[in-house]
């Protein structure tokens, strides 16, 4: 089948059923890129000034939107790019996502962090879990969330960019709505306003699914690791990335719609927490809705260092 791009001719190499298109190779490169393009300058307009950092795992996702910025940041002396690499101490998994993280910062020639839970918390994510019955993603996400934006705070950045894509997205909207949580639809990323001690956070691969990103990485030749964390068979999410799947096999496009009911639903989400700002957790200092945070509620009774 030829790319349906006018006046291409180019053999095909995917097909998207969502906006009823075929592309070649490079028509396909450049959608991607102008997709990543527009968000960026959609969830963060006038950019400038300042440092971006990347939550890099050293997956197909976080690879990929780190690729993108460093060729978006290149030629701007205004915008700087580091990368952030959370350990969280999971062996048989996260030895080699740090090892292609490393590889790919190193041909990108982007500076790279990487810091273990061990030195944030004090605890790891297959220790912890040998001692707590529920997922691990659980305590996991909640602690490598907090110390991504301790780390992007720290140093000064103006956003904190993830590597999330539609299919990412579309299942939190997903889950949100069906436990009766829609307050939690502005929580997510991509972030509109800025609050107090988070730094914001933006998802600049939002309208591209998974399977494309996948592609876009081979193609480009990045180095990502194909592993699955261990614990992840226990997550709840593995429900709803079936439910979306199947939804979008009978009805493409519903990945993008679930997109677009949070953006309507923003600003009277917003709107109802006018005024509402974070609080201070007692025992670690970051921002809390109420209370203790979840960060300090997971861990053993310690406090934990302050950023």
């Amino acid at each position: 089948m030829e790319c349906s791009r006018p006046s291409c001719g180019r053999i095909a190499i995917l097909d998207q059923p969502y906006a009823g298109a075929h592309l070649c190779r490079e028509h396909f490169r450049s959608s991607v890129w102008e997709r990543f393009r527009r968000q960026m300058h959609r969830q963060a307009p006038g950019l400038s000034g300042g440092g971006l950092a990347v939550a890099l795992s050293g997956g197909k996702d976080s690879s990929v939107v780190l690729s993108l910025l460093a060729r978006f940041a290149r030629g701007r002396p205004d915008l700087s790019v580091t990368a952030l690499t959370i350990d969280e101490g999971i062996e048989g998994y996260r030895p080699a996502t740090v090892a292609a993280a490393r590889k790919l910062t190193e041909d990108l020639g982007v500076p790279h962090r990487v810091v273990p839970f061990q030195e944030l918390f004090g605890v790891t994510t297959d220790r912890t879990a040998m001692d707590r019955p529920e997922s691990p993603c659980s305590f996991c996400g909640v602690w490598r969330r907090q110390a991504l934006n301790r780390m992007a705070r720290e140093m000064g950045a103006l956003r904190l960019v993830l590597g999330f894509n539609l299919d990412d997205l579309a299942q939190t909207i997903l889950m949100n709505l069906t436990r009766g949580e829609p307050f939690r639809l502005a929580q997510m990323a991509p972030h509109l306003q800025a609050q107090t001690d988070l730094v914001p956070r933006i998802a600049p691969l939002a309208t591209v699914p998974e399977r494309e990103v996948y592609l876009y990485a081979r193609l480009e030749g990045l180095p990502f690791d194909h592993g699955t964390c261990p614990h992840a068979g226990r997550a709840v999410r593995n429900l709803y990335r079936e439910l979306v799947w199947r939804l979008e096999e009978a009805q493409p496009g519903s990945r993008h719609a679930l997109l677009r009911t949070r953006e309507k639903l923003l600003p009277l989400l917003l709107a109802d927490q006018e005024g509402e700002g974070p609080g201070k957790c007692p025992r670690c200092g970051e921002a809390s809705a109420e209370g203790l945070c979840r960060a300090c509620a997971f861990l053993p009774d310690r406090i934990p260092g302050p950023a």
